[in-house]
């Protein structure tokens, strides 16, 4: 008797979505190909860590064949996806020609400059580690130019930095580096005033943390403001030339240095699909996260657009992409016995960021609270949720050497 061939999945991304689906799958009856551009996962929600020279990238990073060494059913191919054929069933990818039985688009998010080509040029992003790298070493190069520029002028200019965007990643980013500026660099650069060194974010809303509880946005607020961000809020930015931010009201304020963290959009690859798109680009899918028309092809995390029972489109977030891959892999083993997908319902687990040291916010279980506890929580979380061992007790010696002694371990400029 012939022995059937197991379904193939092809997964693209190993991002949270990507590889959440690939370890739940590791017991089905199936082939799994997951693709990736990286070889190695990485744990975006630190990312701007490495930007303001707190972690280094091997610490929140892990080789996706290590992860996977153990799970005989999957194969890794480091490779970029290019087109999707959906009739045929299959993929392009570097040239070559996958098919697939079950497809799952988990290809992630990308920075959205909404069409504002000058700041996509010249601003600075966090998207990846190569970004957050670019972003360290500016960051630092700007204070070794400083500290050898006569001109006070010239010097306040190196030493401005502006964020754009006031959600978790701006406010994160915004009190991480003014702390790395009044705590460590202070140090570094003894000769240079404190005075002349300025942190601005930029929001074009009137509050910050977007869909945050008003109690947190106001406690938001008041942290970063004792830690001397300047915060400007309903202010829009018109242009960026590399050395001066041009704002909507026609203020002018001198800086070399622009973080854009105002947006996040689908993966280039979604564009190139052919298929219905929504709001920044994410893929249109059904309540049980499979492409209308495709059953076999489901979208996951950053590209797929699925909205709430308030009408709103699930945030971009990775405890989003983590739900709908268990219930993706959940429908893909009820379609393997002959059964019904069931319908993805989201459960909001809560809401954490940290404004620095022993300063965060956090709602959890309908309860809203700030400072120490929700910093601690949110240490602890994040130490938890890094893969490997390794990348724990690296993480957990940087932050705790930072936190008794006020000095990052990673203030290092390197080639690009």
């Amino acid at each position: 008797m012939t022995r059937q061939p197991l379904p193939h999945i092809v997964i693209v991304g190993a991002g949270f979505g990507g590889l959440e689906t690939a370890r739940r799958l590791a017991k089905a009856p199936v082939r799994i190909t997951l693709i990736d551009r990286q070889n190695y996962h990485l744990f975006q929600p630190l990312l701007y860590q490495i930007a303001i020279a707190g972690l280094a990238p091997s610490q929140i990073a892990y080789p996706l064949r290590a992860i996977f060494r153990r799970q005989k059913n999957l194969t890794f191919q480091m490779g970029e996806v290019t087109n999707v054929d959906f009739e045929k069933r299959y993929i392009k990818m570097n040239g070559s020609v996958l098919a697939y039985d079950t497809l799952v688009l988990a290809a992630g998010g990308q920075t959205n400059f909404f069409g504002l080509k000058a700041i996509e040029q010249n601003a600075l992003e966090l998207k990846n580690i190569e970004s957050a790298v670019a972003a360290r070493n500016h960051l630092l190069s700007m204070f070794e130019q400083a500290s050898r520029e006569a001109d006070p002028d010239k010097r306040r200019t190196l030493l401005t930095f502006v964020i754009v965007g006031g959600g978790p990643t701006g406010v994160e980013t915004a009190g991480a580096l003014a702390e790395l500026i009044r705590l460590v660099l202070s140090k570094d650069y003894p000769k240079m005033d404190l005075n002349d060194m300025r942190v601005l974010l930029l929001e074009a809303t009137d509050h910050l943390m977007g869909n945050y509880p008003n109690e947190l946005r106001k406690a938001t607020f008041d942290l970063l403001r004792r830690k001397n961000v300047e915060i400007l809020l309903n202010t829009k930015l018109a242009d960026y030339n590399g050395t001066q931010i041009t704002l909507g009201d026609g203020t002018c304020i001198p800086t070399h240095t622009l973080i854009w963290t105002a947006g996040v959009k689908a993966a280039e690859l979604i564009d190139q699909l052919g298929i219905q798109q929504a709001g920044a680009g994410r893929v249109r899918v059904e309540s049980t996260l499979q492409l209308p028309g495709h059953p076999e092809v489901f979208v996951i995390g950053d590209a797929a657009y699925l909205e709430n029972g308030d009408r709103q489109p699930l945030p971009m977030l990775a405890t989003v992409a983590q739900q709908e891959a268990r219930a993706a892999t959940k429908n893909i083993r009820r379609m393997l016995k002959g059964q019904k997908p069931e319908p993805f319902y989201y459960k909001d687990p809560g809401l954490l960021a940290t404004i620095g040291r022993n300063a965060a916010v956090a709602r959890i279980a309908g309860l809203s609270f700030s400072g120490f506890p929700a910093w601690l929580i949110w240490v602890v979380l994040h130490i938890y949720r890094l893969i490997g061992f390794r990348n724990r007790l690296a993480v957990l010696i940087n932050w705790a050497w930072d936190y008794f002694f006020y000095e990052t371990q990673v203030r290092l400029i390197t080639r690009e």
